[in-house]
């Protein structure tokens, strides 16, 4: 296919992209779930689990293997946006607040998932076709307790924001164990990435330089980013140079933990949690984070979709598998993060509340199971499994919040009524 036609094809499939995750982000919202999960399932309904099963030739002709890679470049462009966008927006302050009760919380809804992935890993590694032929027990059970372990840090940030927790003890603590827990799930799959097929040179690089790059963006780079803020506050705006200079620097800080066996979306996150709150911020997610959510986001659900075969859950012994993982992913997280924040004081409404939230996964799984795609760790049939385990416990979520503590809390006074977007 030549570069015109690619060109044609893809203006087309933008069209397609963008439509159907419209249509299917409103029936989400009517029926009380977040417009990011109407988007995931948008995103599993384009690929071959059931465009291509309904309609295999014009899944075929739509979404051709050699038009993917263009899809694939600006997906992830897309997401690297947003992870700067969910670092702008991460309470620094908030995080040491609740250091000791989130730490709590997290632990245990790290700990719990690693056991449980360390007692399934050899079970499936004895089954074909889930983990690549090369993976070890020990990078097979650190993947799987990254990925029962990750939480959907962005729509926890959203369904607090709803639902009018904001700076609410159930709100804060909540955050502030979802970001610790992830950052420890990130380094577990770096960990993962980096020895699969690497050694242990690999590793020190990579865990070296992640933090290498993290400590400096942190220092320096958080001060020398404060110039650009206190320059854009003298201006009273957001310049055209501004804006390109904050774009190279994010270029910049995905290329650097991507060379660092990372991925891009860690230097994107953390130059967000770099940069001054201030006009700049305000200036940057005004003129570009509508932009990447409507536009560029929907291409990486649909890529992930593109990649789902439920088609290959295609027998009982591996239906089998699929409800065994999704049971233990609800009951490791959902569980553990309910006990811990029980045994550090909360009442057992609030404790429910956390577990509820903790456990759904979204965009955050998507993005770690896409990464062990695309390095080879697991297999599409795996790969499906754990995408469904990331919608189904993504849609239970807003329900089973409400269900053990919005309607109380709402009726005793405590909570606002259901924001709107």
């Amino acid at each position: 296919m030549s570069a015109p036609q690619l060109s044609i094809l893809f203006f087309l499939q933008m069209l397609v992209i963008l439509a159907a995750c419209r249509l299917v982000g409103v029936a989400a919202r009517r029926a009380g779930q977040p417009l990011v999960v109407g988007e995931m399932v948008a995103g599993v309904l384009l690929g071959p689990s059931l465009l291509g099963l309904l309609a295999p030739s014009a899944q075929a002709v739509l979404f051709p293997p050699e038009s993917l890679k263009i899809l694939f470049v600006v997906a992830q462009m897309g997401i690297g946006l947003y992870m700067f966008f969910i670092g702008i927006e991460f309470d620094v302050d908030m995080f040491r607040r609740q250091m000791r009760g989130a730490a709590a919380v997290s632990l245990a809804g790290i700990a719990v998932p690693f056991v449980l992935g360390a007692a399934l890993a050899p079970w499936l590694l004895g089954i074909p076709g889930l983990f690549d032929e090369k993976a070890r027990t020990h990078e097979a059970v650190l993947f799987l307790g990254a990925a029962i372990a990750i939480t959907a840090f962005p729509m926890l940030a959203r369904i607090i924001y709803e639902r009018g927790l904001s700076g609410t003890p159930l709100g804060t603590l909540s955050l502030a164990a979802g970001a610790m827990g992830d950052a420890v799930a990130w380094c577990m799959l770096a960990v993962v990435l980096a020895s699969f097929g690497g050694g242990l040179a690999v590793v020190i690089k990579v865990i070296g330089g992640g933090v290498v790059f993290t400590v400096l963006m942190l220092t320096v780079g958080r001060r020398l980013l404060a110039r650009l803020g206190a320059l854009a506050e003298r201006e009273g705006r957001l310049t055209p140079q501004m804006l390109s200079t904050c774009l190279m620097l994010l270029m910049l800080s995905a290329w650097a933990t991507e060379a660092a066996g990372i991925h891009a979306v860690f230097g994107g996150f953390l130059l967000g949690v770099a940069m001054p709150r201030g006009l700049l911020t305000r200036e940057l997610q005004r003129n570009l984070e509508p932009f990447t959510v409507v536009f560029l986001l929907p291409m990486f659900f649909t890529y992930s979709g593109l990649n789902t075969r439920l088609d290959t859950v295609n027998s009982l012994p591996l239906l089998g598998v699929a409800i065994v993982v999704l049971a233990a992913s609800c009951l490791g997280k959902f569980g553990a993060c309910w006990a811990a924040a029980r045994l550090t004081g909360s009442e057992n409404r609030l404790a429910l509340a956390v577990g509820a939230l903790m456990n759904a996964r979204g965009l955050m799984e998507l993005i770690l199971l896409n990464i062990g795609l695309q390095k080879g760790v697991i297999q599409p049939p795996l790969f499906s499994m754990l995408v469904l385990m990331a919608v189904v416990t993504t849609l239970m979520a807003a329900p089973l919040f409400e269900w053990v503590y919005g309607r109380h809390a709402r009726a005793e006074g405590k909570v606002g009524e259901l924001r709107a977007d």
